[in-house]
């Protein structure tokens, strides 16, 4: 299996190093930033073979043409957007082989928090940049709340044991507002006292794991009861459908 970590970047991102053990050969997921892959690039004398992008927001691109400049490596990214120095563009179904890591990765359309937006998911791992998140998802800044439910309903039905490498560090508030919105969830509470440890350390607290998202991230779970009932409490109104549910719980965390 590959070792996979993260290069901490800005104030809360996370860009996703994925090494082949027992050899120098990496590939970067969302490099938004160049300098703290170049810097880590150089620590650990590793040798960059390919670029990967979820979609084409700065904080997930910004580094692409600088890293290129240090190696003329391939860019792998969505077909729907326009990704710096992309040489690969890439759409639901496509599979990419890393031969230098013996990796292989399908590609899932998953639209919503923007509209080309993809993941990468391969050997049990799960590379999905702004799309799902621990205990939550990403904003609606071009897609429809029915993108994103059915890109999100997409992804839970991948196995329970898919580890989950998203692309920022929300975790514990995304916990606190699942309390909110699921406070009888025994799973949510027991999560966030682990995740309020996690960071007290200093701790990264990815990656989650499809099994964890399902029992505890409210935006996968719009048909449940307990849900819907403090979703419609929260908003005021009446929800129809699972739908109508999760709009009504994005609108919540946006506001919150």
């Amino acid at each position: 299996m590959p070792n996979v970590f993260p290069i901490p970047a800005f104030s809360d991102n996370y860009i996703w190093v994925i090494q082949r053990d027992g050899t120098n050969h990496c590939v970067v997921v969302d490099p938004g930033d160049a300098d703290p892959v170049l810097d880590t690039l150089s620590s650990r004398n590793l040798r960059l073979d390919a670029i990967l992008i979820t979609h084409h927001h700065g904080d997930h691109v910004g580094g692409v043409k600088r890293l290129l400049d240090h190696a003329e490596v391939a860019v792998y990214g969505p077909a729907r957007e326009s990704i710096p120095g992309m040489s690969h563009p890439l759409s639901e179904g496509d599979e990419i082989h890393l031969a230098t890591l013996d990796l292989r990765f399908r590609i899932l359309d998953i639209p919503g928090h923007t509209a080309g937006h993809i993941a990468y998911y391969g050997h049990d791992m799960l590379f999905c940049g702004d799309t799902l998140f621990a205990a939550g998802c990403g904003r609606l800044f071009e897609g429809t709340p029915e993108q994103m439910h059915a890109s999100l309903q997409k992804l839970t039905r991948l196995p329970d044991t898919t580890r989950v490498y998203c692309g920022h560090e929300y975790t514990e508030a995304n916990l606190r507002f699942a309390r909110r919105v699921d406070p009888d969830n025994p799973d949510v509470a027991t999560r966030l006292r682990l995740v309020e440890e996690q960071r007290a350390a200093g701790e990264c607290t990815l990656p989650s794991s499809i099994k964890e998202e399902r029992r505890t991230n409210p935006f996968l779970r719009p048909d449940d009861a307990n849900v819907k009932r403090n979703a419609e409490k929260l908003s005021g109104k009446r929800l129809t459908g699972a739908v109508e549910v999760f709009a009504a719980v994005r609108r919540l965390k946006d506001a919150s």
